[in-house]
């Protein structure tokens, strides 16, 4: 009877790791279900919002096209979306599209590049150090808030009529978003972290780089976003005040001559870019959310 018994608690015991085994796999497969349940959630939701941004635009397109066919607009006043189509590829084809993009591109370029060279430290500089803060802070508030475009008469005076004019005019646009969100991002640095860091001897420096930088990256893309649009506006205002070549040039000369179609692929040409650089930013700020997330 005692044999019996030591034979059955000694089976017991071998057939423990295979029990124990066989619960983890059961869990890891209920895991990876509910991961993949997730996913194909996470995709469907996704590709419900895509096809529904996609139907709100073919119903916008269709109505205008309908509208322009059946005279319930003047085409002359609206135009229509073939027709937009049709007059943008005749601009791809002769080369008037490409050579207004890349006018436009280059000052697009030159100036929200130099926002960004001198915006960041800027921001960075006034937020975490208070004396500077103290003396350009009033400054860098009259000119976020000052139209820009009132400045052009100036720029011209200075610079004349060439490239430097319209750079100076997208610089001033795109500069003062990384600036402020530079500022608010190292003011709002968590406490907790820089007590530890000071806890553990860390210098200034060690606290700003392995502290306040890193945490600035999501304030930096938002700035980002914001810079790139205005430095867009910033080319587009340029170019309709004071330019010869570019979108905006394209854009004013053909609202001037009743050219409306040239004026809408001039729109679309903007938009896009527009659409394709903020979301790309904003998939960025997602990915970084993410890790920010997961190593807290």
């Amino acid at each position: 009877m005692n044999s019996d018994a030591a034979v059955l608690t000694k089976k017991s015991f071998l057939d423990a790791p295979s029990r124990s085994r066989a619960s983890a796999d059961r869990q890891n497969n209920a895991t990876c279900r509910e991961i993949s349940r997730f996913k194909r959630r996470k995709l469907l939701d996704h590709l419900k919002g895509h096809a529904l941004s996609t139907a709100v635009f073919v119903t916008v397109f269709a109505l205008w096209e309908i509208a322009s066919r059946t005279g319930l607009v003047d085409p002359m006043f609206s135009s229509s979306p073939s027709a937009v189509v049709l007059t943008g590829i005749e601009l791809i084809s002769d080369g008037t599209l490409a050579k207004h993009v890349l006018a436009s591109g280059k000052v697009y370029v030159l100036g929200v590049g130099s926002a960004i060279v001198l915006g960041v430290p800027i921001g960075v500089a006034t937020g975490w150090f208070k004396w500077v803060n103290r003396a350009f802070s009033p400054l860098i508030s009259a000119f976020y808030t000052m139209p820009r475009i009132a400045l052009m008469p100036v720029f011209i005076i200075w610079f004349g009529l060439g490239t430097s004019a319209k750079v100076a005019l997208v610089l001033l646009s795109a500069i003062f978003p990384l600036i402020v969100n530079m500022q608010v991002a190292m003011q709002n640095i968590d406490e907790e972290y820089k007590r530890v860091g000071i806890a553990y001897g860390a210098t200034q420096w060690q606290l700003f780089r392995t502290i306040a930088l890193p945490s600035s990256v999501p304030f930096l893309l938002t700035g980002l976003r914001l810079s790139m649009g205005r430095g867009m506006l910033g080319v587009i205002a340029a170019e309709i005040f004071g330019g010869a070549e570019g979108l905006g040039y394209l854009i004013q000369y053909a609202g001037a001559t009743f050219q409306i179609d040239v004026v809408f692929v001039g729109v679309v040409v903007i938009a896009g870019f527009g659409v394709i650089v903020d979301r790309s930013l904003a998939y960025f700020a997602t990915r970084v959310d993410s890790w920010k997330i997961t190593s807290s």
